[in-house]
């Protein structure tokens, strides 16, 4: 018996070759209306975005470049300085000749509409390159021993830049300064004289008017100087609306969202139970507590944290894309309105990472604050200092050019702290005024929307946490103080 010869079937419904958006009449009439008033449809066509591929038609696409090219040298743009144009590039028989470029501009509608045919000469191209972005995903989705993570990552990078390129109309200036005074009407209403989120910190509040909205906080400091403490501490602060100790709940718990490079979620989530609890963490480790003691108090600081909308990625060497596309989904889904990175030197940018580390830095660093621009959240962002400070002098009070790797870190921030311990330092250089171990301080080296200044904080390092401190150094402030 013979066999039947297989064939391969396709669905009824499975489309053919399609051609990828475009509009020819949108393309001539653009170019028709350049010719005719080429000083206000160029500048219309840079507003819109309109650069030589969003023309689909080869032959419209080399008139285009020309015309560009004789505006930006300050030619006139008309049929003729076009036409002569194209007859010296030796590319006038390939758009039809003079008689094609006349049909143009004698075909075009209206040249008041230029701005709107621009407009769906770019949402036609943005459809393109959305085709293509899609079209080189499903290729790599057939690769072999390709990284899922990897691949959505990098569609999300493709996709995000591609939504970064379009044009957002300018504010009419009315509006934005109706805007703005609403904002301020709300500062004036709040009797705590913070304009952002507050720290839960009294002393460091008053130095920064709280974590604004679209800006990018560095702390910084030298390692074992207690940044991560201190950071985990404003975390817990902002989630359960405490202040310093969580003694206080003064305001509305928000949520955070914590991207830890370093540690892990059951080191943070230890660390933040031993001091909520106030139980020596290195004594838990070790076993040096009264066991039944220590677990009631555990118990009870679990309690409490367990109320905390904090949310923890704690994956390592992360590439700073991977880490916007997952911010994004983390205030997609519970609203974050506080981010912390712990920390900047951790983290990676593939698109960099063979042009040198202080390349690769600043590639980072510009992406945070975009990223705390675009989720409109304030990032606090930890930083390793250099060495500079242990060198310099006997206080080992750091400064803003310390911050390592990259001076772009600097310019990109809104505010830059600088977090160091005096008595750090005492036994190296044998100073008796240094050896309050529980002082620590913030310089607030660059606050672009407030002043800079030091704010001075109680440490207990047993417990990895600050609180604030009185005047003058007489130790702890008491939480329920105003």
């Amino acid at each position: 018996m013979a066999k039947r010869k297989q064939t391969l079937s396709f669905p009824p419904d499975t489309p053919a070759i399609r051609i990828p958006p475009y509009s020819a009449e949108a393309e001539q009439a653009v170019l028709g209306a350049i010719m005719l008033d080429p000083h206000r449809t160029m500048d219309l066509c840079s507003e819109a975005g309109i650069v030589p591929e969003s023309f689909w038609v080869s032959a419209n696409r080399t008139i285009y470049t020309v015309a560009e090219k004789l505006f930006r040298e300050g030619n006139p743009v008309d049929v003729l300085t076009v036409c002569d144009a194209l007859r010296t590039s030796g590319e006038l028989d390939a758009v039809g000749g003079s008689v094609g470029v006349e049909r143009i501009v004698a075909g075009t509608p209206a040249v008041a509409h230029a701005e709107y045919y621009a407009s769906i000469l770019h949402d036609k191209h943005l459809l393109r390159r959305l085709i293509a972005v899609t079209d080189e995903a499903q290729e790599k989705c057939y690769a072999p021993d390709r990284n899922v993570e990897l691949i959505i990552s990098e569609t999300e990078q493709e996709v995000l830049a591609i939504g970064e390129k379009r044009q957002t109309a300018v504010p009419v200036w009315k509006d934005a300064i109706t805007t703005t005074f609403g904002k301020i009407d709300k500062m004036l209403q709040r009797k705590d004289g913070i304009s952002g989120i507050s720290t839960g910190f009294k002393n460091l509040d008053e130095k920064l008017s709280g974590l604004r909205n679209a800006e990018m906080i560095v702390l910084a400091a030298r390692p074992s100087m207690g940044k991560t403490s201190l950071a985990m501490n404003i975390c817990e602060n902002v989630a359960l609306g405490t202040d310093a100790g969580g003694k206080v709940n003064r305001r509305e718990p928000m949520p955070v969202g914590i991207f830890s490079c370093e540690m892990s979620t059951d080191a943070l989530i230890t660390r933040m139970l031993c001091s909520r609890a106030r139980v020596s963490l290195q004594n838990v480790m070790a076993g040096y507590v009264n066991k039944s003691e220590a677990n009631t108090k555990l118990s009870r600081a679990a309690c409490e944290l367990m109320k905390a909308p904090i949310y923890v990625d704690d994956t390592g060497g992360l590439d700073v894309m991977d880490l916007r596309a997952r911010a994004r989904r983390m205030k997609k889904k519970y609203d974050i309105k506080l981010i912390m990175i712990d920390y900047l030197q951790l983290l990676n940018s593939r698109e960099y990472s063979d042009q040198g580390r202080q390349l690769e830095t600043s590639h980072i660093s510009s992406n945070i604050k975009a990223m705390a621009k675009e989720l409109d959240v304030p990032v606090l962002v930890l930083s390793q200092l250099s060495r500079a400070p242990e060198n310099r002098d006997k206080s080992g009070k750091p400064r803003i050019s310390d911050l390592r790797d990259s001076g772009a870190i600097e310019q990109d921030a809104d505010v830059v702290m600088l977090l160091w311990r005096p008595s750090y330092y005492a036994d190296k250089f044998a100073d008796k005024g240094l050896e309050d171990e529980t002082l620590a301080k913030i310089d607030v080296g660059k606050n672009r929307n407030g002043p800079v200044g030091v704010a001075d904080l109680t440490f207990e390092s047993e417990f990895t946490q600050f609180s604030d401190r009185a005047s003058f150094g007489e130790g702890p402030m008491d939480p329920s103080d105003d």
